[in-house]
């Protein structure tokens, strides 16, 4: 299940073509993630994605990104499998994200890093993986910006038993010293390795792939 501790895997976000996604499984992506978030510039009805995400379960992970999920949603993708992992970017709590877990769901709680203070909440979800992002308020994430690392690398260290992956704007230019800065069980992009909204440059998710691969 992504992240595999034993190697540093590469989450690619906001995928919204079943060409891309084959695309980016054959460069070596480890997970893909598909935002079912309607407000989302990289959002897929949960109706088109179910016509092929089936098809690519046993190729790589699948993630649904969401934000403050309906339960009809919810009781989808996990009745019928649509995605191996759900991805909650919202203002869900500790309580519903253990509520999931006892569901049998797999489970990365997203949460937006601003200070230090920032990293406290990390220990009060009960899920293995949480996903750092940069602190935008009411945004969710995918704006491509970024957040102090070093706050990053601080969490690592304070819940050593927790997977942190990092987001936040990274790009083919900088993921690697990101990753040399940090430590993270994985790392995920959308927007910098787009050329417009959920839709990607190969090109740029293949150096990006790359660079952390390093």
């Amino acid at each position: 299940m992504f992240p595999d501790p034993s190697q540093l895997g590469v989450k690619i976000c906001g995928i919204t073509q079943e060409s891309q996604a084959r695309d980016i499984i054959r460069l070596g992506a480890d997970a893909l993630g598909v935002n079912f978030w309607p407000k989302s510039k990289r959002y897929l009805p949960v109706d088109m994605a179910a016509a092929w995400l089936p098809k690519l379960r046993a190729e790589t992970t699948l993630v649904a990104v969401m934000v403050n999920p309906e339960r009809p949603l919810l009781d989808r993708l996990i009745q019928e499998s649509l995605v191996h992992i759900l991805q909650l970017h919202g203002d869900e709590s500790p309580a519903e994200v253990g509520r999931l877990l006892d569901q049998g769901a797999h489970v990365i709680k997203a949460l937006q890093i601003r200070d230090r203070a920032s990293l406290d909440q990390i220990g009060l979800f009960p899920c293995e993986t949480l996903l750092l992002d940069a602190y935008n308020p009411g945004l969710y994430g995918g704006a491509g910006e970024t957040f102090p690392w070093e706050l990053a690398e601080m969490a690592q260290d304070l819940f050593p038993d927790k997977k942190i992956i990092l987001s936040g704007g990274l790009t083919p230019q900088n993921v690697r010293q990101a990753i040399l800065e940090t430590h993270p069980a994985a790392v995920d992009v959308a927007s910098g390795v787009e050329s417009s909204p959920g839709i990607k440059d190969l090109a740029l998710v293949q150096e990006f792939i790359e660079q952390a691969k390093i």
